[in-house]
């Protein structure tokens, strides 16, 4: 889940459209800090070790709820959206038919923990469906997940590109230089998650594709996120990253992350 924290974390102080949309960029200043990406990936993965790798689909579907809700409530202010803070507060919350970006930035542990791509894409469904039950929040998920999965078995990315745009039917023959000009603040899983996907497969490195996803603009905390957890898989992270990572994250989170780093271990 390191790729995916960094990225949030380096993406933070250019999300709505603050950078200068280049690669040219401090990567840690003053003001990097983590949101809820960070906290939402990791009470995914938190909920998806304490249900254990054979668990059934409700058993997943309520860890993931009780561990969001432990979670959000820990941790109010990080910026959720205003639908999600209203589940965070129902006595009994529904999913609400978001299609937002939410439900692939969080999505990153399930790509790590099973052994198959079949057993990924169904738990990414549910925990997509606590929240984002529309067919492209699933959709978003589900392609994250599956990318990170191809990825960190040794799969090319020309082979994880053409999984997913037959898959998911998403537009991947862009470029970064054709999004970038007309991109501003997105936060729908499908004006995101291709980007993020198109931002992972250009990148020549992991940190590469961290600063190509953020140049893109708009939400670029979220696509750097996303973006940095398909890198992860593939390239894995510099352990300096991961040590200027940790700097930046409470104890409580960076126990977490350990435990979830030594289990897929």
């Amino acid at each position: 889940m390191y790729g995916a924290i960094l990225g949030d974390i380096i993406g933070s102080p250019y999300e709505f459209d603050r950078g200068n949309k280049s690669k040219d960029f401090e990567l840690f200043s003053s003001y990097s800090e983590y949101t809820d990406d960070t906290i939402l990936t990791i009470a995914v993965g938190e909920a998806l070790l304490e249900a254990g790798k054979d668990a059934k689909e409700e058993q997943i579907f309520e860890a993931v709820v009780k561990n969001m809700r432990k979670w959000g409530r820990k941790y109010p202010h990080a910026g959720y959206g205003m639908e999600f803070k209203f589940w965070l507060c129902s006595e009994e919350p529904k999913p609400y038919n978001s299609y937002g970006n939410g439900a692939a930035m969080r999505v990153s542990a399930v790509g790590w923990l099973y052994d198959s791509i079949e057993r990924t894409r169904e738990v990414a469904r549910i925990t997509a469906e606590v929240t984002h039950n529309h067919p492209e929040g699933i959709k978003g998920a589900e392609a994250v997940a599956s990318a990170i999965y191809l990825a960190r078995t040794k799969n090319s990315k020309f082979t994880i590109k053409n999984y997913v745009e037959r898959e998911f039917q998403y537009d991947l023959e862009r470029t970064c230089d054709e999004i970038r000009p007309e991109y501003f603040h997105q936060e729908s899983c499908q004006k995101t998650v291709p980007e993020a996907i198109i931002a992972f497969l250009e990148g020549r490195n992991f940190e590469d594709v961290i600063r190509t996803a953020v140049s893109l603009g708009g939400d670029c905390d979220t696509l750097a996120a996303i973006a940095g957890s398909m890198a992860e898989a593939y390239y894995e992270v510099p352990i300096e990253l991961k040590t200027k990572c940790e700097k930046y994250l409470p104890e409580d989170i960076k126990e977490v992350l350990w435990q979830f780093d030594k289990f897929r271990a």
